[in-house]
């Protein structure tokens, strides 16, 4: 979750790639990640109208950005989140102001939110009379379940529109904000089970440096799926990874150090729906064929399969993988004694204010156990864990909620 957007992919033992998208009514072609973007993020802007609340798509930007930046900004979902107490400025950077040293300006903040108040309420008693107000903190609530479900959205799309269970997987967030709502948007989509990385603030710059290094190659090749077509495919994968890995050699990457994919694109004779198959391989170490994980994956993400129908090979992809090791996460010691609670303050659920310990993440050991409602930081960013919710440390200190 960033300043203007939340980013969702899925994972499943292997990322999951496009080979087309569409942004902003643009057609892409390329390989790359399957990644929904959706227009709800730290500065999208909220809004009252038509007696509805909105978030975003619009965004107050990084300047002036949010009321609270003291920019003069406009309402934005980290105005929601200070109200709240899901920020917390003693916690956060000094550097706002004319000479950039003043905490967040949480002042400026509920002012603003008592002006849209006086809006919502009043539209509210002209459609019910009896209707009772609405106070700051219900309706910062409010803003904040909207981009919540906003977020849902992709996340299901990944997921049950493709005929995956969203509730057998666990929700990974990451970026700065992404933890001050990991819980709620986990609830609503029937998730069990949490992982944020110690890092999360910066996980972005810290995977630049975990990440391997590729080299993809694919030429067209027609023919309809028979021993002979796959035999060709074959020989025609053979010669592509044999570029990819010299590329990856020239960049300094050894033999063994170099990992290889295949894969090969169909389709069903008669449908312009083409499925980019990776070459699976059994138990027994032998390859698995083509058209069987073909036919699996048609039937899972649509539901049936056609009966006595050709499938045709439209593309030949091979990815060579180059390895790296330059970062490695270190165990931490294990948990001794109580978790250290360095503060305790207002934050507000669902059902009212509470009062609410906090925890340095850099104080806590492996198995470290702080039941909800908590508040854990990192550094870089605020960790929110909801009522009737717990967070473990984990062995590399990350935290399972």
């Amino acid at each position: 979750m960033g300043g203007t957007s939340t980013d969702v992919s899925r994972y499943a033992g292997s990322y999951e790639q496009v080979l087309e998208t569409q942004i902003a009514g643009a057609i892409i072609q390329a390989p790359q990640l399957d990644i929904n973007t959706v227009a709800a993020g730290g500065g999208s802007k909220l809004k009252f109208q038509f007696g509805a609340f909105r978030v975003g798509p619009e965004s107050v930007g990084a300047h002036p950005g949010p009321v609270c930046y003291r920019k003069g900004g406009e309402l934005a979902v980290t105005d929601a989140n200070l109200i709240l107490g899901f920020v917390i400025p003693d916690y956060f950077p000094s550097i706002f102001g004319p000479n950039e040293d003043q905490p967040l300006d949480i002042k400026a903040t509920r002012e603003e939110f008592e002006k849209v108040a006086k809006q919502i309420n009043s539209y509210r008693k002209s459609q019910d009379p009896s209707a009772k107000d609405m106070l700051v903190e219900e309706i910062a609530l409010g803003f904040v379940n909207v981009a919540n479900e906003t977020m849902c959205r992709p996340i299901r799309q990944l997921t049950e529109m493709k005929g995956h269970e969203t509730r057998n997987h666990a929700l990974a967030c990451f970026g700065g904000a992404g933890p001050q709502h990991a819980c709620a948007i986990a609830r609503s989509l029937g998730m069990k089970e949490v992982l944020i990385h110690r890092f999360c603030g910066i996980l972005s710059a810290y995977g630049m440096g975990l990440a391997d290094v590729i080299e993809e190659a694919q030429e067209p090749y027609s023919a309809v799926y028979c021993t002979e077509s796959i035999l060709e495919a074959s020989r025609r994968e053979a010669i592509l990874l044999k570029q990819a890995k010299q590329k990856l050699q020239e960049q300094g990457f050894r033999e063994e150090s170099i990992t290889t994919e295949t894969y090969l694109n169909l389709r069903y004779e008669g449908t312009d729906t083409a499925i980019m198959v990776k070459r699976q391989i059994n138990k027994s170490g032998s390859a698995c064929d083509y058209a069987v994980e073909f036919v699996k994956l048609f039937q899972q993400e649509y539901g049936f399969k056609l009966q006595n129908r050709n499938i045709l090979i439209c593309d030949v992809r091979v990815r060579g993988i180059g390895v790296t090791n330059i970062l490695k996460p270190r165990p931490l010691e294990p948990a001794s004694g109580t978790p250290k609670v360095e503060a305790h303050y207002k934050v507000y659920f669902g059902n009212g204010w509470h009062n609410t310990p906090l925890f340095k993440l850099e104080n806590l050991g492996y198995g470290h156990v702080m039941p909800g409602p908590a508040i854990i930081m990192n550094g870089n960013s605020t960790v929110i864990v909801e009522p009737n919710c717990k967070a473990i440390i984990t062995t590399y200190g990350n935290i399972q909620n």
